[in-house]
């Protein structure tokens, strides 16, 4: 990988041969494990402007309609995150002559609160050619990572490192983006529960502001209002619908039945052609999901059970995926498991080796299972001689289920049709019968590590342990997924170890907590409340924990804050639990069904400063390691949305 200084450019082509595609991640940690920044991208034309507001992609227009740019999200990263862009640059119009990438913060957030600011531009096949470390970032709400532009014919990248003090609103509109400072000018979507004549977009009505100056010497700024776009898109009613049927006994005729399943076999043959020709014939859903891989924008087309050579055996993968684009093909293997069926390394092996000699670009395989950083599912040998390579990637059934409900849900389709195919394609993945509905099963060690911490023999270095934390990490990973696609909102785990630890080593020092205090715990940062959710499963209790910490008001009486917070409190469950944080110590504590008629119970006698709130629920869990009604998985799943549903909700 080639390291550039401020300033610095390279020609793509001359790194790689496989830059029709690039993704670009932007990577940033925070010291308190609670800042956070959101990418945004412009195509320019020639006079370093935008052709039109369709040229701002941002978290509230992620996906260009060619698919020739694809905000990807967020993933969590030591104590930060990092966010990815996917580039199909063979589908930019000729008069994009240059794509700005940027990220900005919010509501007096800068970027001198943030560390180890990084960009690393990656090819087709995953292999990183450029990174960029920003350094020296100072008092600024938006940064100019780099850009992409044309010269003479090639695609070329820069390495800018520019701030604005005037946040995103101020960069967008240097470069010709009229912002709309009102939410109200923003169409709502239209909900449907069946395919319909699709809507005409509706315009959006902008205002424009002034055009604040670049970085510069400081000043006080207002914050800047965030940009909206006013497309309106298709969704699907997130409640029941008003039923015909004449009792609970009738069953809605399904697109995808799940009846008939008898077999895991049939289960993942049915799965895979069930959400490969989803894919074909929605192209915003199949654009989101091979994106990522280094598929280019373009017409898709899905095969199941295809015959392929391979040595005096012929080999058939579960489903292939090939995308064509401008004269040239993306194709990748699908290998598919359901239910808690695991994948095979020499069945994923040949088909490595198959995809090597067939010059295909890519190995997918879909199962239950969240791949964890460092942490392979499974392992393949990769031949360095082959000047042919093949990436091997791995797409969980939480992940497909959580992009068709971020599209149906949320962000909409441009086609009504299409959101009903998704609906039923989700309908059909969340079914117990199908076997897609995620991780299942904390592993073989999970009642060996439980037995262990109750008669106190575990020992610090069991390798059960560091099963049990693997499993854990998952299992969060996939409840952020699930929460994130009911609210529509990102759901990231916060992780507190130092920036460029080793995972494993992250996780040796997570089992040897365990083994010691016999407690597993998480961070959830959910957008746009006022702090992180934290949850902990005691196993020495067989006790969950969901908490929440708000800070209190640097203003105001303390009598006027505690009465307040009940009142926001009052479709809470009588037994939370409500705890006064104070400075140099604990405060009074107490649950909210006894302070409700005496909000002044909250506060210490002694008049000590108030620093916040914890807001606490506890649940006893599960104790088998499936997904049955009492299992741990189902314990955990429940708390974190009862706690977000009955509490955090109510704060936001």
């Amino acid at each position: 990988m080639q390291e550039l200084a401020k300033g610095a450019n390279v020609t793509l082509a001359a790194l790689s041969e496989s830059v029709d595609s690039v993704v670009v991640a932007l990577d940033w940690a925070s010291p308190t494990g609670e800042g956070d920044a959101d990418v945004s991208v412009l195509l320019l034309n020639s006079d370093g402007k935008v052709r039109s507001d369709a040229d701002f992609y941002f978290y509230n227009n992620p996906v260009a309609p060619d698919g020739s740019v694809q905000l990807l999200g967020k993933t969590p990263t030591g104590d930060g995150s990092q966010d990815r862009i996917g580039f199909d640059l063979t589908a930019l119009p000729d008069e994009v002559a240059r794509i700005v990438v940027a990220a900005s913060r919010y509501e007096g957030a800068h970027f001198g609160e943030l560390e180890n600011l990084r960009l690393t531009l990656t090819d087709g096949s995953g292999a990183d050619l450029v990174g960029f470390t920003i350094a020296d970032t100072g008092p600024m709400s938006a940064f100019i990572f780099g850009e992409l532009y044309r010269r003479d014919g090639a695609w070329k990248f820069r390495a800018v490192g520019q701030g604005y003090y005037s946040g995103l609103a101020g960069l967008a509109t240097d470069f010709g983006v009229d912002i709309d400072d009102d939410a109200g000018t923003e169409a709502a979507p239209e909900d449907v529960s069946a395919p319909a004549v699709q809507q005409a977009p509706v315009e959006a009505v902008r205002a424009p502001v002034p055009a604040p100056r670049e970085a510069g010497p400081a000043e006080p700024a207002k914050a800047p209002a965030r940009p909206r776009t006013a497309k309106k898109k298709v969704t699907l009613p997130k409640g029941p619908r008003r039923t015909l049927a004449e009792n609970d006994s009738w069953r809605e005729a399904r697109l995808f039945p799940v009846s008939a399943l008898k077999s895991d076999r049939d289960r993942e043959a049915r799965a895979t052609s069930v959400l490969l020709s989803v894919m074909a014939q929605v192209p915003e859903f199949g654009r989101r999901l091979t994106a990522a891989f280094g598929a280019p924008a373009g017409r898709m087309e899905t095969f199941t059970e295809v015959t392929l050579p391979h040595s005096d055996s012929p080999r058939r993968p579960d489903g292939v995926i090939r995308v064509e684009r401008a004269g040239k093909l993306w194709t990748a293997l699908v290998e598919t498991k359901t239910n808690g069926n695991a994948l095979r390394s020499d069945q994923v092996q040949a088909y490595m080796d198959i995809a090597a000699r067939r010059g295909y670009e890519a190995v997918i395989t879909l199962t239950n299972d969240v791949e964890l950083e460092g942490r392979p599912l499974v392992d393949v040998k990769i031949d360095g001689r082959r000047k042919h390579k093949v990436a091997l990637r791995h797409l969980s059934w939480a992940e497909v289920a959580h992009q068709a409900q971020m599209l149906i849900q949320h962000e909409g389709l441009n086609d009504a049709a299409h959101a009903w195919l998704l609906r039923e394609l989700l309908h059909y993945v969340q079914h117990e019968n199908s076997g897609c509905h995620g991780f299942q099963n904390m592993g073989a060690a999970w009642v060996p590590v439980r037995n262990g911490i109750d008669d106190e023999t575990l020992c610090q270095g069991d390798p059960r342990a560091l099963e049990v934390v693997e499993s854990w990490e998952r299992l969060v990973r996939q409840v952020c997924l699930r929460l994130g696609g009911e609210l529509g909102h990102k759901l990231l785990p916060v992780q507190r170890s130092r920036r460029g630890t080793d995972p494993a080593a992250r996780r040796a020092l997570l089992a040897d907590q365990l083994c010691h205090d016999g407690r597993l715990g998480a961070e959830l940062r959910i957008e746009g409340t006022p702090g992180v959710l934290a949850l902990t499963a005691d196993l020495r209790t067989g006790r969950l924990r969901t908490s929440i910490e708000i800070p209190a008001p640097a203003q105001g009486y303390p009598l006027t804050t505690a009465k307040r917070l009940i009142r926001r409190l009052a479709e809470a469950p009588a037994d939370l639990h409500v705890e006064t944080l104070v400075e140099g110590g604990g405060g009074p504590r107490g649950t909210l069904e006894r302070l409700r008629p005496e909000p002044g119970d909250m506060l210490p006698k002694s008049g000590t400063p108030v620093t916040g709130f914890r807001l606490s629920l506890l649940k006893t869990m599960g104790s088998t390691r499936g997904n049955a009604q009492s299992s741990f998985i189902r314990s955990v799943d429940e708390a974190v949305h009862r706690f977000h549903r009955s509490v955090v909700a109510q704060l936001e």
